[in-house]
């Protein structure tokens, strides 16, 4: 090389130099602060993606805050209700003590009372009382609102709902009727209605064997008794058997106290043979069973009495529809779904769920409990249920009562006059069936809702982690591997910058 002013060797090494600088102070700015994307320029596509990938991981790490929450919230309600179904079950165990009448004492009577004033009481205390951060779990705060409720809806729920608009309506297409079980006996009769005779061809018992949900009875009735007569004898028993009677025409009809398809009602003769009273058509005496569409109606054959010595039953059938679409679950007359967006049963009437077609049960307006267990804030990642009022003016059914109506001087107290207390121990068992489903509801959306979710939650928290690490943290074996090269390469291209300037005094050698 014979020229000094432009130094073609030094110029490179220092290109070099610089290069080897500039990647080993990416290599320490890695290993101290432990990522490998500190600014955009390091990765765009990287950052980009890390950058997303740590807010899904924030909105996971809030969802899965929010169930341990939800959690929490479902604990409280939970204990609440559960010291409530201990009180149910005392006040059970006090009617049945206070049944014994012959045994106890009015002053006994009075202080049992006194105990189931007190339950009572208790129970209205908790459920004003039970609260998370001051909003009352028990009390209806958490229930669903509605409005234009159908009079031909007698009792209803709503166990969950979730909807966007300002509303949700609830409605029903009744596909198929619900029928009670029941059996017409054509008993012959000398005249229609109640005040009919009935004949016995042998002077003998008219004897037959009535079986119902809750049991048998067997009957024998004599010559010339009246329709009216034989009904009020099955009645008297209808406790025990769940089968009641009703004068029809020139005989009695027979079904079950119940709508749907765990009822029927059998009926066997056991003894004697009646003959035509005048009333009834020769030759139709007999069992008929009822139109499968219409358990008011009797098919038009039936079984004579000398061929029911075999047992004759019949059953009843559920009601069957849809609910907004939906294919419904169908219990006597009660209509039921239960969605990720509705959960809801409603019972009819008897008119409405024996006939086909539609039913506008009511409207949601809001209401329920809702939680947002997804880290994505739509319809879809939030989870809602209702909590009830378990009040005792809300604890019990319309057709039996309600469980305030065991307070001292009410309905059903036991120390009225006469009190009945069977009808009150309905009324409990009822209490006592609403509080455990709701328990059961509320353990089935911890476990099965809250739990999963919970769980699921935490493996992609997991996986995002991950995934975010993957591109943004720094690989420290990688790393440290390029610090030790960038500083061998450093310190070379030192060394080469320095043999570089050094070149041009070569020249001086042809100055001699």
């Amino acid at each position: 090389m014979s020229r000094i002013n432009t130094n073609i060797s030094s110029l490179t090494a220092q290109r070099v130099l610089g290069q080897n600088n500039f990647s080993l102070g990416t290599a320490l700015e890695r290993l101290s602060t432990g990522l490998q994307i500190s600014r955009g320029k390091d990765d765009p596509a990287g950052l980009i993606a890390s950058e997303n990938l740590r807010s899904e991981l924030a909105a996971i790490n809030s969802a899965i805050d929010n169930s341990e929450r939800a959690d929490q919230v479902i604990n409280i309600a939970e204990g609440g209700l559960q010291e409530i179904s201990s009180m149910l079950t005392e006040l059970q165990g006090l009617l049945t003590q206070s049944a014994n009448g012959a045994g106890l004492s009015d002053e006994e009577k009075e202080a049992n009372q006194l105990q189931v004033d007190s339950i009572l009481q208790t129970i209205d205390r908790l459920s004003n009382s039970t609260s998370f951060q001051g909003k009352q779990l028990l009390n209806g705060t958490f229930d669903y609102q509605t409005t234009n409720v159908a009079s031909t809806v007698t009792d209803f729920q709503i166990n969950g709902a979730k909807f966007e608009s300002a509303n949700q309506s609830v409605d029903a297409t009744v596909t198929q009727s619900a029928q009670k079980a029941g059996l017409f006996l054509n008993l012959g009769a000398s005249a229609s209605g109640g005040t009919g005779t009935i004949n016995l061809a042998t002077g003998s018992a008219f004897t037959v064997e009535i079986v119902g949900t809750k049991g048998s009875r067997e009957l024998s009735f004599a010559s010339t008794q009246t329709l009216s007569q034989i009904a009020a004898a099955i009645n008297a028993f209808s406790e025990d058997t769940g089968v009641e009677a009703s004068v029809s025409g020139y005989g009695v009809k027979l079904s079950s106290s119940s709508f749907g398809s765990s009822e029927f009602v059998s009926v066997k003769v056991t003894e004697g043979t009646l003959t035509d009273g005048s009333g009834g058509a020769a030759g139709t005496l007999g069992v008929y069973q009822l139109e499968s569409d219409d358990f008011n109606d009797a098919v038009s054959s039936g079984t004579s009495f000398a061929n029911a010595v075999n047992t004759i039953r019949d059953d009843g059938q559920d009601i069957d529809g849809t609910i907004n679409g939906v294919q419904a679950t169908g219990n006597g007359k009660e209509l039921s779904i239960n969605t990720d967006f509705l959960a809801v049963q409603f019972t009819l009437d008897d008119s409405t769920s024996q006939t086909l077609g539609q039913v506008a049960a009511f409207t949601i307006t809001g209401g329920g409990a809702d939680f947002q267990l997804s880290p994505d804030v739509t319809i879809g990642g939030k989870v809602a249920i209702g909590l009830q009022d378990v009040a005792t003016r809300k604890l019990g059914r319309s057709d039996l009562g309600f469980l305030d109506e065991l307070g001292n001087g009410k309905t059903y107290s036991i120390t009225a006059s006469d009190p009945d207390l069977t009808s009150a121990q309905k009324i409990v068992d009822q209490a006592i069936s609403q509080v455990s489903t709701m328990r059961g509801r509320l353990g089935s959306f911890q476990k099965n809702v809250i739990g999963s979710t919970t769980r699921a939650l935490g493996v992609t928290v997991e996986n995002t982690a991950a995934a975010e690490s993957a591109i943004r943290d720094t690989d420290f074996a990688s790393e440290t591997a390029n610090l030790t090269r960038n500083q061998i390469l450093v310190q070379a291209s030192t060394n080469v910058l320095s043999l570089a300037n050094q070149q041009p005094q070569q020249v001086l050698a042809l100055l001699g």
